[in-house]
Order: C-alpha cells, then structure tokens, then sequence
C-alpha cells in the first residue's frame, strides 16, 4: 500500500493522533507500530513531525506511510475455540440492532443481553462491530460513551464524533446523565424511599475466576427504591430500580448481592435461576446535551417476571 494522505474530518477533530490513526486503520496495524512510526518521523501532519498525543484540528492533513492490510489468508483455517470465524461487516450489519434515538452526533442504543459491548478473546461479534458494520462510511467510527456487561441489557449512548464522546463521558462522569436499571432480585426489598449502598469493591478470586466484593477498594454508589413484589413457587423476589452514582465493574450485581439480594439469574454473584441475568438499563437521562432528553425502553423479560 502505498502513502496515504488523510484529511481530519469534523467529527473526527480533537483527537490525539495516536487515537487518530488507531481509529483510523483499525485492526490492520497494531498500536506499537503507530507509536513507532509516529516517533520516527514516518507520520507527518500538514508536513510537520508530531507527537503521538498531540491533538488534531479538522482540516489538518496526517500522512500515513504504507503498510499492508491484515490479509485474510494468513489467518488460520480452522479457528480452535477461543478464536470463534469473524462475522463479515455484510453479516454484522443485517444482525437487527435497535436504535431508539437519533440525535445526529450520538445516538441510543438498546443492546441485547448476550452481546458484549466490546471486542474481546472468544467472541467476533460485539456492539462496537455491529455499528462499524452499520456506519461504514462514518468518519469517526461510533463509540460507546460507556458500557454494559455482556449479560446485562438496555440502553447504552454512542457518540458518532469524538467531541460528543468527550462530552457523553463527561456527562456520565460529572452525573450531569441519569443511568436508571430495574433488577429481580431474590428476597423481599422495603417499598418506600431509596436506600443509598455506599462500599468499597475490589476484585478478588484467582485468575480467570475473579469477582468484585465489598471490601478495600474504590468507592461505589447507587441509590435503590423497591417497586413491587412478586411470589414463585414460594420464593419471594422483588423488582428494584437501581439509579447509579458510580460507574464500578458488576457495581450493582456486587451491592445487591452482598445484602442478600442477588439479581434473579445471576449464577456469579449466588443468584437464583432465571430466564437470563434480570437486569436491564431501562432509562437515561442526558440532560446536559439535550434539554430533557429522556430515552427508555421496557425489559425483555417473560412472564412472570414482568410487573404483575
């Protein structure tokens, strides 16, 4: 391939350049590759050498020296199991994916239990995949401004230009954005006003077993208001929404659990068999990028976890 001059679009202004041209090339070349080209003077912006996080203004042209794209017929015949076949940007975009709001520089999406939101080691398909496949011709490739365990469901916002990334991230981080979940959980929840969890996580368990739990480590927080009850087989559960103040990994599943309420499916943390992890992001509230923006969407769960 030969040189390549690549002009920074609008959307894509604000960026490090590292940032850039990782986003740019994608998976085709690795990070320490750009980093080395960016130290040696291999990449130039509007002529000039440059640092790899020096941030990039729209209009501004980035040469790219040439490389050679992955080429499919050096991977592997038969992918063993850890390395499932990757899905085709053709087969990525005709999996349904609902988009509940469009706002024109981000969007909200509903995001299926089951699917991660992330690339990782044993799975090709994920949330950010799906929209690569869905905006081919996006000059910013749109990027979750936060994210979901695999196993959980609902809404998650994606930024379509890195401006509006910063100012998503920013909003969830300043809790000017208002992430509510409702949640099954084993046991019976006192009805009335919101009980606020205030702990401390961190990860323990061996490698490829860890698991948070309460104990010395970074602050979590989340408010909880118990909605309604419900009796099966003689096993009581109630429906909670959870309105989070802290962005910690399996916050909720680890709080709720840890005062002998864990989520309805959630075999991890000691909850009781169910049709899936009982946990959904069901509304978000972004109020500091549009005024009253309010997006929600129901849980897919059957009956009869549904609210009687």
């Amino acid at each position: 391939m030969p040189v390549t001059q690549v002009i920074v679009t609008p959307a894509e202004a604000g960026q490090k350049l590292a940032q850039f041209l990782a986003r740019r090339l994608g998976a085709t070349v690795p990070g320490g590759l750009i980093m080395r080209w960016v130290r040696t003077g291999q990449v130039r912006v509007d002529g000039h050498r440059s640092r790899p996080f020096d941030r990039l203004a729209a209009g501004q042209t980035v040469r790219i020296p040439p490389h050679a794209p992955d080429n499919p017929e050096q991977a592997p015949a038969r992918p063993g199991p850890e390395t499932p076949p990757k899905l085709s940007p053709s087969a990525l975009a005709s999996i349904p994916l609902r988009i509940l709001h469009d706002a024109g520089d981000f969007i909200v999406v509903d995001k299926p239990a089951g699917l991660p939101t992330h690339p990782g080691t044993g799975h090709s398909d994920c949330l950010t995949a799906r929209l690569s496949a869905l905006f081919p011709e996006a000059p910013f490739a749109p990027t979750p401004a936060h994210r979901l365990d695999k196993d959980t469901s609902g809404l998650i916002a994606v930024a379509l230009t890195y401006a509006d990334l910063i100012r998503l991230q920013e909003a969830l981080r300043t809790r000017q954005a208002d992430k509510r979940y409702l949640a099954w959980v084993a046991g019976s929840w006192p009805r009335g006003e919101p009980v606020l969890l205030e702990d401390l996580l961190e990860k323990q368990g061996r490698p490829g077993q860890e698991k948070m739990a309460v104990g010395s480590g970074k602050a979590a927080a989340a408010r909880v208001l118990g909605l309604t009850q419900n009796t099966i087989h003689g096993q009581d559960f109630s429906l909670v929404e959870v309105e989070l103040l802290t962005g910690r990994t399996h916050q909720i599943r680890t709080q709720l659990s840890s005062r002998g309420h864990p989520i309805v499916g959630d075999g991890k943390y000691g909850g009781p068999p169910g049709p899936g992890l009982l946990l959904h992001a069901w509304k978000l509230t972004l109020p500091g990028l549009t005024v009253g923006l309010v997006v929600s969407c129901p849980p897919p769960w059957p009956l009869p976890w549904a609210v009687p």
